[in-house]
């Protein structure tokens, strides 16, 4: 039924705001910018990072709440150092979990839980497509 992830959506009450902030952390601007919702393309995979005016937020508890999305990172501890160093608030600290399994998670400028996670099955994932896509010798 789940095939994969095709959006997370985060709500911001300053659009402008979060669209430079997350294109600060992103390194790339926003695709796709109406005045209610701005959304980056992110990654290997092109995963969309969508962020919408609160207004629009569905009731929810005060305070984060919610899923925990682990976005892929190369090196969790710069990873959340740099994100720190942005402005964000650190959530949970590194935890290693094992087998190359390192998590962290901060609390955006806007009020959103953002995972960071290196995970050694997506870079497995990464290099299986990689050898797909590449020519052969023939």
């Amino acid at each position: 039924m789940l095939r994969g992830f095709a959006t997370i959506s985060y709500y911001a009450a300053d659009l402008d705001a979060a669209s430079r902030w997350y294109a600060e952390v992103l390194g790339i601007e926003p695709y796709f910018v109406t005045p209610a919702y701005i959304e980056f393309r992110v990654g290997d995979y092109e995963h969309e990072l969508g962020i919408i005016d609160a207004q629009y937020r569905p009731p929810m508890p005060d305070g984060p709440a919610g899923a925990v999305m682990q976005w892929a990172v190369d090196d969790v501890h710069a990873g959340l150092a740099r994100l720190l160093e942005l402005g964000a608030t650190e959530y949970q600290p590194v935890i290693e979990r094992g087998h190359g399994f390192n998590t962290a998670a901060v609390v955006d400028p806007f009020g959103n839980i953002l995972g960071i996670m290196e995970n050694p099955h997506y870079l497995e994932i990464v290099e299986r497509d990689r050898a797909r896509r590449a020519p052969t010798a023939e």
